[in-house]
C-alpha cells in the first residue's frame, strides 16, 4: 500500500527522547514532512509491537538505543491535497524514552539532522502544534 494517497491509515510511532531538560529532534529527509523538524518515529512493521517499533525507529534515525517507558498519546495525522483528497493519513502512537548521557545521536535513515533542544528551542523549530504540546507534556513527566 502506498503511503501517499493510501486506501487506509498507516500506523506509526513517535518517540519523545528526553535527556534532562532537552528532547531529541530530527529533521525529516522524506515526505510527507520533508525538511521539517519532528520527533523520531515511523511506520510499524508487520509483526512488530509498538514498543519494538519505537525503539527501532529511534535507533535507525539517531543511532541511540532507548527503551520506551511510557505511552504519552495517540495522534491522528491527516494531510489533504489542494483538491481535498487525503494525501497522507497516519495514526501515531507516541512514547516517552530517556537517553543516557554517554550516547551520541547521529542522523540516520529518513533524517538529515539531529538536535538536542530545550522546550523553547523545540517550540521555535517544530511546525506542528501537536508535537509542541507533546514535548511540553513529556518534559513535565518525572
Amino acid at each position: 500500500m502506498n503511503r501517499e494517497y493510501p486506501t487506509r491509515p498507516w500506523v506509526g510511532v513517535g518517540v519523545v527522547v528526553r535527556r534532562g531538560d532537552r528532547v531529541l529532534l530530527v529533521r525529516r529527509s522524506k515526505a510527507p514532512r520533508k525538511g521539517e523538524w519532528s520527533i523520531p518515529g515511523g511506520a510499524i512493521d508487520l509483526g512488530e509491537t509498538t514498543i519494538q517499533a519505537a525503539a527501532r525507529e529511534v535507533r535507525e534515525e539517531t543511532g541511540l538505543d532507548v527503551t520506551p517507558t511510557k505511552l504519552l498519546t495517540t495522534v491522528d495525522a491527516i494531510q489533504h491535497d489542494a483538491q481535498g483528497q487525503v494525501a497522507f493519513h497516519y495514526v501515531l502512537i507516541d512514547y516517552l524514552a530517556r537517553a543516557d548521557d554517554d550516547q551520541v545521536a547521529v542522523a540516520g535513515d529518513d533524517v538529515d539532522a539531529v538536535q538536542w533542544a530545550t522546550l523553547d528551542e523545540a517550540v521555535a523549530l517544530l511546525p506542528w502544534q501537536k508535537t509542541r504540546d507533546l514535548i511540553r507534556q513529556a518534559l513535565t513527566e518525572v
